[in-house]
């Protein structure tokens, strides 16, 4: 009996051994790649990377020959001739009929992966315009955080978006202007190395806010190369960036980047907008794959603004679409943030990943939405201030299990951040100088614990990744305008599941039905108010869609999706408080393309419809302001071996509802981008412009209530900040 149970147990690990074979992938530098896709000739079964390189490819064995592919290096055929290998890959330039569809839970990356390659991003507001389906406006002068919409929201500036760097968060929650405020112009484009999104609350790992989706930016480990760029054009902007190798081996990386921009802007009122960012990283390579990242940065930013305009003013000539009623708006911002990342490598099937991050911050907004509504002397103008240190951490455990034939991963984690905020204040002003009355004025303090588990597991063409997540929530408030001290105190907790189906067939097509909780967060000030009602407003989400390669070198996504939300948001500046609006519903179809034409000409396009109504309103009265219905963006690029490159980029926003019953509409545009450049050697001349059909666009719009100095009454309309208009600027660049 003993001699049967010690053959069958051969047999098995024999089997075992057969059917997961491991390996893993590294770059020229022998760093790991996450995302490399490993498929087996002989079988058809394929898999991919994790973060530390590794991967194990179910009935693989040695002597197979397999095909190790990544978006950004070539290709390579590979025998198995080792217990476990280790495969090398050189970076190449992109080929599509090389990019294979893996069951991964963030299939989408391959979309972003693939953009960022094909059309690199020249600025730090393009970043969010690399999420297809997402736009971004400007409205006050270049130095405030863009608004967003994404999937039939007005996400304000991040109300409804999870948006973090290297695990650093960028969202202000309980912030002086609005919740979820996202300033990401901390950001220098040149050093991202990629984009990770989604659209839903699917994903146990993003918790506050993460409702219409998430966006989190990696920053690169290493340079290719110094590099320093001059860029000029009209409206007298001007930008200086450079970025400096300090180390740059196989045990440790070191860079430093600047980045220096000022410019008038095309108003009437010049904006003087000047920004200068600051960032250094470290990296070092330990021995058994553990890696070791730190990074600091500073930014620090300060503008004048023509604020929104009112339609009327322009329609009566009293100005121009680039005038002002109140030239004085504008503001000041600074961050800093220290950034420690740590992956240790425990044995081969387990791996932590943990992060810890501080940041101190300082704003001020001077805006003036009203004009003369509320005085008719000194106007409306409002000071929005705020003092923020905010730290936090975050370790997860991610552990590979093998039961039976089927492999199953898991991930556990727990973390913390707090936001300390002092002299949160909301003030009438005059011109900037003079204070009339402090309307708020106080201490924020709140606190996010969490935690979350999520297992993927592997059964056949199948991935099947439940999840949940659970975080409590303690809000402090001290109000200084009060006449006697009190800390106002609420908690509340909120937990999360989430449940993921991927079906591969094989590595051409990915079909995914994804359904989740998410949940976002409502200003301390508010919540003390309320006494802790309508915290954490949960939403319900489902994606039903495909990712498929019908032919070699194209790559097309599509989804239909759902999202229920238990309680809209609306900011209301003036006041300073977030306001709720009642249950939305929202359903919709994305759509995206990507091809690839010859050798050097790539092709985009992307396309949403969103149907959004409020739950609570009647009918006919239930839109949702500003919410997206149709948008559109479409794009070709070239990359031509010579060191031609070449794009043109149109994108279009429909006309929408401004507000519940539709009677004020925020017209829609469409305008057009394009750029050309030449390398040739160590050098890079281009040219970049904005707006190449001067096309009159608005970029923001509101139905706003205001008075005009002379006016006996108010009047409800569309207030505008006009979009830019023909623009150029010409850019060299010199590597070394």
């Amino acid at each position: 009996m003993r001699k049967i149970f010690t053959m069958i147990l051969t047999l098995c690990t024999i089997k075992s051994y057969a059917q997961n074979y491991t390996g893993t992938v590294y770059d020229r530098e022998r760093h790991p790649l996450q995302d490399a896709t490993i498929s087996n000739m002989r079988t058809g079964t394929h898999t991919h990377t994790n973060e530390v390189g590794a991967f194990r490819l179910k009935d693989g064995q040695q002597g197979d020959t397999v095909k190790v592919s990544h978006v950004s290096y070539k290709t390579q055929l590979v025998v198995l001739d080792k217990p476990s290998q280790y495969i090398v890959l050189n970076a190449s330039n992109l080929e599509l009929n090389e990019v294979a569809i893996t069951s991964s839970i963030k299939h989408l990356n391959i979309i972003s992966d693939i953009d960022l390659k094909t059309n690199p991003v020249k600025s730090s507001q393009e970043l969010l315009r690399k999420v297809p389906g997402l736009f971004i406006g400007q409205h006050a002068g270049g130095g405030k955080a863009e608004q967003i919409f994404l999937r039939g929201f007005d996400v304000d500036h991040g109300t409804d978006i999870n948006i973090s760097v290297d695990g650093m968060p960028v969202n202000m929650v309980s912030h002086a202007h609005g919740q979820g405020y996202a300033d990401l112009h901390f950001l220098i484009p040149e050093i991202i190395e990629n984009i990770d999104f989604d659209k839903g609350p699917y994903h146990a790992d993003k918790g506050n806010l993460a409702t219409a989706g998430y966006v989190a930016f990696k920053t690169r480990d290493r340079l290719d190369n110094s590099g320093i760029t001059l860029e000029g054009g009209k409206f007298n902007t001007y930008r200086t960036m450079g970025m400096f190798n300090l180390v740059n081996d196989n045990k440790q990386s070191a860079y430093v980047a600047a980045d220096y921009q000022m410019t008038d802007g095309y108003f009437v009122s010049p904006q003087n907008f000047n920004r200068i960012n600051l960032m250094g990283k470290y990296t070092a390579y330990m021995e058994n794959n553990d890696k070791l990242s730190v990074s600091v940065s500073h930014f620090s930013s300060k503008w004048d603004a023509s604020g929104q305009i009112p339609q009327r003013a322009v329609d009566e000539g009293l100005i121009t679409r680039f005038g002002a009623i109140d030239n004085t708006e504008g503001g000041n911002t600074q961050r800093t943030n220290v950034n420690l990342q740590y992956l240790k490598h425990v044995d081969a099937n387990t791996f932590v990943r943990s992060t810890a991050f501080y940041s101190h911050y300082n704003f001020e907004l001077y805006s003036n939405f009203t004009f003369f509504l509320e005085d008719p002397v000194n106007g409306d103008q409002i000071r929005q201030k705020e003092n923020r240190n905010i730290f936090g951490f975050e370790s997860e455990l991610n552990k590979s299990f093998y039961p039976g034939e089927n492999p199953l991963e898991l991930k556990v984690a727990a973390g913390l951040r707090n936001d300390d905020v002092n002299n949160i204040e909301l003030s009438h002003t005059v011109n900037r100088k003079t204070t009339l009355e402090q309307l708020k004025l106080g201490d924020v303090n709140e606190t996010n614990l969490y935690a979350y588990a999520s297992a993927e597991y592997k059964a056949g063409k199948w991935l099947i990744n439940p999840a949940v997540r659970v975080d409590h929530f303690k809000f402090d408030y001290v109000d200084k305008l009060a006449a006697a001290y009190a800390t106002q105190t609420q908690g509340k907790s909120i937990v999360s599941p989430k449940l993921n189906f991927l079906y591969n067939p094989n590595d051409k097509v990915q079909y995914f039905l994804k359904m989740g909780k998410g949940f976002h967060s409502n200003d301390t000030r508010v919540v003390v108010a309320e006494n802790g009602l309508k915290t954490l407003p949960a939403a319900y989400g489902a994606d039903l869609g495909l990712v498929w390669k019908p032919v070699p070198k194209l790559v097309l996504n599509t989804a239909l999706w759902y999202l229920f939300l238990e309680q809209e948001f609306v900011y209301v500046g003036d006041a300073g408080i977030v306001e709720p609006s009642g249950k939305t519903t929202r359903k919709g179809i994305d759509f995206g393309a990507r091809y690839q034409l010859g050798k050097w000409i790539f092709i985009n396009g992307d396309f949403t419809y969103t149907h959004g109504r409020s739950n609570e309103a009647a009918k006919g009265e239930d839109r949702i302001p500003l919410a997206p219905v149709i948008t559109a963006v479409g794009g070709i690029s070239i990359h031509h071996p010579s060191g031609i490159n070449a794009g043109v980029n149109t994108r279009y926003l429909g006309h929408r509802p401004a507000n519940e019953d539709n009677s004020i509409v925020a017209k829609g545009y469409c305008v057009t981008d394009a750029n050309v450049s030449y390398q040739y050697k160590q050098f890079t001349i281009g040219l970049i412009t904005e707006n190449i059909f001067n096309t009159a666009w608005n970029e923001t719009q509101f139905a706003t209530e205001s008075r005009l100095k002379n006016e006996a009454a108010p009047v409800t309309e569309i207030h505008f900040t006009p979009g830019t208009p023909f623009n150029v600027r010409g850019t060299l660049t010199y590597r070394f």
